[in-house]
Formats: structure tokens, C-alpha cells, sequence
């Protein structure tokens, strides 16, 4: 029985890019297409099948702790971009300032999109969700070199704006113009949820 569910709601990759050296830079290249393996964007400093522990889990890691890489690639929305911009007071948000790897164009509130949801271009090539990607400082520095005294309003612009975090399950290509499914889990939501997180 299928554990997930097709859905009507489609969007198109209007941007893809990469971060070769995020030791250099922060800010992602941008490319005309994507080859995805099991580890991600072979040229993306982001890539491998396991990454070292960071921040962002170390209620359940201590720092640099050999994890498995479901934050490969980073994905954001046309729409929430244009959001972001607007409360920042920029005419637009280049994905590259955020080291994007991919801009998608069509699915509504995209950061909030179940955990484990799935991406499937038409081609076949499948990337797994993991969960929100929270907004950090970083990409102020890249910010400021083009739009100056905009980098410090990212982080409150970008709150639940951010994108997701995500993986390859099926490798292939993407391109820009590419059109890809959502596919959620087809479950109800926890009802438990609230009372987890305290709030």
C-alpha cells in the first residue's frame, strides 16, 4: 500500500545553483542544470552521503558527530523570496546571497510542507524534504555586497520563509524550466504535536 500520496500541486525550478568552496563564500553559483546523486551535487561543498553534526541537531549529536546528509541540498520558493524582499526593503532576493541550490515557483507557504514530502521532476529524478531550514546571520555578509544595510533584516525577514533542507532518493538531472510533483505523506497530522513541542 502506497505510504505516499501524489498531490495537484506542481511548481518549476526557476533557479538552481551551487556553493563549491563555502570556506570562500557562502553564496551559491548559479547553474543551467543540476546532476543529483545519492551524495547531492558533486561540486556542492554541502555534498556526501554523511556530513559531521552541526548546530542545528545538537540536542541529539555532540558537535561533529558522523551523521547521515539529509541537508544535501537547500530549496526555497519564487514566492516566499518575494516575500522576504519585500520585508526587507529590497526590489528582489538573489537565492545566491542564501546559498540556495534550488528555486521552485508554484507550491503555496513551501516551508511549511510536510517533513519527508517529495520532490519528482518528470523525469524521475526524487528529492526528499527533511524539515524547515531555519534562517541563520551567514548570508548578511553576502547581502551587504549588493544591497547595503539590508544583510542584518534577513534572519526576522526569513522566519518560516526559509526553505527546507532536503536529499536525494532517486538521482538524476534537474534543469531550469524543469516541472516537479509534490508528493506528502499520506498521514494524518500527530495530534500530539503541540503538546511535544511545548507550546
Amino acid at each position: 500500500m502506497p505510504a505516499l500520496k501524489p498531490t495537484a500541486f506542481t511548481a518549476k525550478i526557476t533557479w538552481l545553483g551551487h556553493v563549491p568552496d563555502r570556506e570562500a563564500a557562502l553564496a551559491s553559483q548559479p547553474l543551467e542544470e543540476m546532476t543529483l546523486d545519492f551524495g547531492g551535487v558533486a561540486t556542492e561543498a554541502h555534498a556526501g552521503v554523511t556530513r559531521p553534526s552541526c548546530s542545528r541537531v545538537i540536542s541529539q549529536h555532540p558537535r561533529d558527530t558522523t551523521i547521515a546528509n539529509v541537508r544535501q541540498l537547500t530549496i526555497m520558493s519564487a514566492e516566499e523570496l518575494a516575500l522576504i524582499a519585500e520585508e526587507m526593503g529590497v526590489d528582489s532576493f538573489n537565492p545566491a546571497w542564501a546559498g540556495v541550490s534550488i528555486v521552485i515557483e508554484g507550491i503555496p507557504d513551501f516551508t511549511r510542507v510536510p517533513p519527508s514530502s517529495r520532490l519528482q521532476s518528470e523525469h524521475g529524478t526524487t528529492i526528499v524534504i527533511d524539515m524547515e531550514n531555519r534562517p541563520c546571520h551567514l548570508p548578511a555578509r553576502e547581502i551587504e555586497k549588493d544591497a547595503e544595510g539590508a544583510g542584518g533584516k534577513f534572519k526576522a525577514a526569513a522566519k518560516h520563509r526559509r526553505g527546507v533542507t532536503a536529499w536525494v532518493e532517486r538521482p538524476g538531472t534537474l534543469r531550469i524550466g524543469d516541472t516537479v510533483r509534490l508528493h506528502i505523506p499520506d498521514q494524518p497530522v500527530w495530534p500530539h504535536l503541540e503538546d511535544a513541542l511545548g507550546d
